[in-house]
C-alpha cells in the first residue's frame, strides 16, 4: 500500500516552475514518513469504523443482547467521534500538534483494547465512545493540518488521505469475514497494538501549524463573527463599518450553512447507497451475492475515486472537482432506477462521490477565511449526518417503497449540486464582501485630521 503512496505523493510534491523571484519556502510540516504514518493512521480508522457491524452477531452471544442493543457499540463510536471533533478542535493550536495527534492514537487504542476485554455491556459502550474520542481527534486532526500543510496541493494530499480511510473500511470487514465473528476480542486488540507504533512517527510533524482561517495570525483584527474590530467606534466612518461588519457576517454564517448542507446530504447519500443498495437490488431481482458484491463495489469505488481525484486537483479548481461530482453522482443515482444498470450506476456514484469531503475542505478554508472553527463544524455535521440520515431515509423509503431509494437519493444529490452552485457564485473572491480599507476600518486613529478631539480637566487637547 504505501509503495503505490509515497511514489503519488512524491510526484504530487515537484515544485512548479517559478515565473518570478522564488521565495523562501515554507518549514515543511510533514516529514514522508509522517505522510505515510498519517495514511496509515486512517487506515486504522477507516477500519475500526468498519469492525462493529461484522461484530454484531459475536456481541449479542458475548452479552445477550437485542440487534438493536448490539447496534449501539457504532453509535458510541460515532458520538465520540463527534466529541472528539469539538474538543479537539477546542485544544488545535495550544498543545501542539504532536501531542493532539498523540493523545488522539492512545485514546483510540485504548479504547479498541478496553472493548475487546469488556466483562459488561455498558462498560463496552463507555470503551467504544472512548476509542470514538480518539476517532475524532485523529480524523479532525489530521484533515486540518494537510488542509493548510500543503499549499496549493492540500486538495490532492486530503484525496489520497481520505483514500486510505476507504482502503480501511474494506479491510476491516474483510479481517473479520476471515477470522470470524466470534474472533473480534483478537481483531480489536491487534487494531490497538497496530496503532501504537504510529507516535513513533509523529516527531516528523511540525508542531505549529501553519495558521487556520479565522485565527488571528490570519488577519489582524478579524472577530469571531467574521467581522472585523477597529478602535474609535464612534468615528464618522463607525456606521458604515458597522454596517459592512454586519453584511459580512450575515454572509459568513450563509457560506457555512450551505457548505454544511452539502457536507450533511452527501454523506447521507453514501451511507444511504450503502445501507440501501442491497435491498434495493434485492427487490429488483438480483440474488443476495450479486447485491453484496455491488455494494463492496460502491465503496471500492469511494477509494479509487480518491486517488483519481488527487492528480485532478492540481489542475482543476475544488469547486469545478464538486460541482462535476455531484452533477455525476445525481445522473448516476437518477440511472440507478433503470433495472438492467443500477449494479453500474451505483459504483458510479461511489467514483463521483469520492472527492466531495476531501476536496471541499480547503475550499471551505479559503470560502470562509474568517470562521474560527468551520472545518470542525463540516466535520461534526457529517457525523452527525451520517447517523442520522439512515432513519430518515428508512422513513422516506417506508412511505415511497423500495423501488425509490434510487430516486430518493437522486433527489438530495440534485440539492447538493444546488447548493454547489449557489457556493460557487456567492463564496467567489469578487462576490464575497471585501475587508475595509485601513481609512475605514481604522477612520478614529489615522491621523490628527480625520480623529475628533477631546480635552482632558485642564482644557488640554487629548486623543
Amino acid at each position: 500500500m504505501l509503495a503505490v503512496t509515497l511514489p503519488l505523493v512524491d510526484s504530487l510534491e515537484q515544485p512548479e516552475r517559478p515565473t518570478s523571484a522564488p521565495s523562501p519556502p515554507p518549514p515543511q510540516l510533514f516529514s514522508r514518513a509522517a505522510v505515510a504514518a498519517s495514511c496509515v493512521g486512517f487506515v486504522l480508522i477507516g477500519a475500526l469504523q468498519a469492525l462493529y457491524g461484522p461484530s454484531i452477531p459475536a456481541l449479542r452471544d458475548t452479552y445477550g443482547l437485542s440487534p438493536s442493543a448490539a447496534g449501539l457499540g457504532l453509535s458510541a463510536h460515532f458520538i465520540g467521534g463527534v466529541m472528539g471533533v469539538l474538543v479537539f478542535d477546542r485544544l488545535f493550536g495550544r498543545i501542539g500538534n504532536r501531542r493532539l495527534l498523540g493523545w488522539s492514537y492512545l485514546l483510540m487504542a485504548g479504547g479498541a483494547a478496553g472493548f475487546a476485554l469488556a466483562p459488561t455491556w455498558p462498560l463496552a459502550l463507555g470503551l467504544a465512545l472512548l476509542a470514538g474520542l480518539g476517532f475524532g481527534g485523529i480524523d479532525y486532526g489530521l484533515n486540518q493540518l494537510f488542509a493548510v500543510g500543503f499549499g496549493h496541493r492540500s486538495a490532492a494530499m486530503l484525496n489520497i488521505l481520505n483514500a486510505h480511510f476507504g482502503i480501511g473500511a474494506v479491510l476491516g470487514p474483510a479481517l473479520i469475514g476471515l477470522v470470524g465473528a466470534a474472533n473480534y476480542p483478537a481483531v480489536f486488540l491487534g487494531f490497538a497494538v497496530l496503532t501504537l507504533p504510529l507516535l513513533l512517527c509523529l516527531a516528523g510533524v511540525r508542531d505549529e501549524a501553519p495558521p487556520r482561517g479565522g485565527d488571528p495570525e490570519t488577519g489582524a483584527g478579524t472577530s469571531a463573527d467574521g467581522g472585523t474590530s477597529a478602535d474609535g467606534g464612534t468615528s464618522a466612518g463607525g456606521h458604515t463599518s458597522g454596517a459592512r461588519r454586519r453584511a459580512r457576517a450575515r454572509s459568513l454564517t450563509t457560506i457555512l450553512g450551505a457548505f454544511v448542507v452539502l457536507y450533511v446530504l452527501h454523506v447521507a447519500i453514501e451511507s444511504g447507497v450503502g445501507g440501501w443498495e442491497p435491498t434495493h437490488l434485492e427487490t429488483i431481482g438480483y440474488g443476495a451475492s450479486t447485491a453484496a458484491s455491488a455494494t463492496s463495489a460502491f465503496w471500492l469505488m469511494m477509494t479509487v475515486g480518491r486517488f483519481l481525484a488527487a492528480p485532478l486537483a492540481l489542475r482543476w479548481s475544488a469547486p469545478a472537482i464538486i460541482a462535476v461530482s455531484c452533477a455525476g453522482m445525481t445522473g448516476c443515482l437518477l440511472l440507478a432506477a433503470i433495472p438492467a444498470a443500477a449494479p453500474y450506476a451505483y459504483a458510479g456514484a461511489g467514483l463521483f462521490i469520492a472527492p466531495i469531503f476531501p476536496t471541499g475542505l480547503p475550499w471551505l478554508l479559503r470560502a470562509a477565511p474568517r470562521a474560527h472553527r468551520a472545518g470542525a463544524l463540516v466535520m461534526a455535521a457529517s457525523m452527525v449526518g451520517g447517523v442520522a440520515a439512515p432513519p430518515a431515509l428508512g422513513k422516506a423509503i417506508e412511505l415511497a417503497g423500495v423501488r425509490a431509494v434510487p430516486l430518493i437519493l437522486c433527489a438530495v444529490s440534485a440539492v447538493c449540486l444546488i447548493t454547489t452552485g449557489w457556493l460557487i457564485r456567492t463564496a467567489s473572491p469578487s462576490v464575497l464582501p471585501t475587508p475595509p480599507t485601513p481609512d475605514e476600518a481604522a477612520p478614529a486613529t489615522r491621523s490628527d485630521e480625520t480623529a475628533p478631539a477631546t480635552r482632558d480637566q485642564q482644557g488640554r487637547p487629548r486623543r
